[in-house]
């Protein structure tokens, strides 16, 4: 008789962050692949796009025209998702048909005046530089009482919805707590309360020992793939500390970050050797909503790519149904991710 081996065999994994679970099926590995093969857009951009409403001097979608910026640039989305002057109001028809109004802030952030440079291919004093944008960005907005969340992303790519090219972020606050939100401060807090600790400094102790699943570390960050990840390679850079939210790190923390971002993406790219479409985003303590000792910061990375830079992983069927599957294992991935060269490929 076998004897189980999570390498090899189908299993489940808990995401002690959220309380759910995925289905590891790694032998799927050796399939043959007959499906969706994705066609890549060039990776051609110029320095400066002319009709780019995110350049430098360029008009954007609203008719304002956009400062000759040095570094990075913050506006309010033009065709914000949330809007801070919606009216106050719900709607409850016999307990079944319930909707609640949303008030928010949506803002655009540029990476860098050049249309064609993406995350890996800045300095790490650029990078830092952005890192201080967010840290100036949740602090005004966390000033607004009506805001609950700030929700700090990326989605890089035309394969992520992406609908501009020239690399940015995107924040979006909101009035009330987003659901991945709400069920990664119920697990954290329910840790914290029974540990005194935050759920995810035990966690990484125990990564560190395994090293199985490590990417990456500085003297203040770790990159590695969550034992629970659902996309083939996924990651989460986590905070050695433990920093609830942006505001709390140091100078020289913030500089670490910046040398983990870019060190982790410049491995993406030379995975395949193309620009690595993800979504990307930074989870934290909401605001104005009482203390939350129990949050720990961390940064997600959701890749959709599998087995090359032309077929990607597709949520279907039993994943829309029942749960997320994965056919590789996170600890083949980090492997994978931990053999990448850290000089990007274009410089190689």
């Amino acid at each position: 008789m076998s004897v189980f081996d999570a390498k090899e065999h189908t299993h489940t994994r808990f995401n002690l962050l959220t309380g759910e679970w995925i289905l590891v099926s790694p032998h799927r590995t050796k399939r043959p692949w007959q499906g969706k093969v994705e066609t890549l857009p060039v990776d051609d951009r110029p320095s400066y796009d002319p009709k780019c409403y995110l350049c430098p001097g360029n008009t954007r979608a609203d008719g304002s025209v956009n400062p000759v910026y040095p570094s990075s640039n913050v506006f309010t989305n033009d065709y914000s998702t949330l809007l801070i002057d919606t009216p106050e109001g719900s709607m409850n028809i016999d307990g079944l048909l319930r909707a609640t109004g949303e008030k928010g802030i949506c803002r655009v952030i540029s990476f860098s005046p050049d249309h064609s440079l993406t995350l890996p291919q800045l300095s790490n004093e650029e990078i830092e530089k952005g890192i201080r944008v967010w840290c100036a960005e949740f602090e005004e907005l966390s000033a607004n009482p009506i805001i609950k969340y700030i929700q700090i992303f990326e989605n890089k790519g035309e394969i992520m919805g992406c609908s501009n090219p020239h690399p940015h972020e995107q924040i979006w606050s909101l009035s009330s707590l987003p659901l991945e939100i709400m069920k990664e401060t119920d697990q954290q807090k329910k840790y914290f309360q029974d540990k005194g600790r935050s759920l995810l400094s035990d966690y990484l102790q125990l990564e560190i020992r395994q090293k199985e699943r490590i990417i990456l570390e500085n003297e203040h960050f770790v990159a590695l793939v969550p034992f629970w990840a659902v996309w083939p390679f996924e990651t989460m850079i986590v905070s050695k500390r433990h920093v609830t939210n942006l505001l709390q790190f140091t100078n020289e923390e913030k500089y670490a970050m910046a040398n983990l971002i870019k060190r982790l993406t410049i491995k993406y790219d030379n995975l395949f050797e193309i620009s690595f479409p993800y979504s990307a985003g930074v989870h934290q303590s909401p605001v104005n909503d009482g203390g939350h000792p129990e949050w720990h910061w961390h940064m997600h990375f959701y890749p959709p790519l599998l087995r090359s830079e032309t077929v990607k992983k597709f949520m279907v069927g039993y994943e829309m149904l029942a749960n997320p599957q994965r056919d590789v294992s996170p600890e083949w991935a980090a492997e994978r991710l931990r053999n990448c060269s850290e000089v990007h490929y274009k410089k190689g």
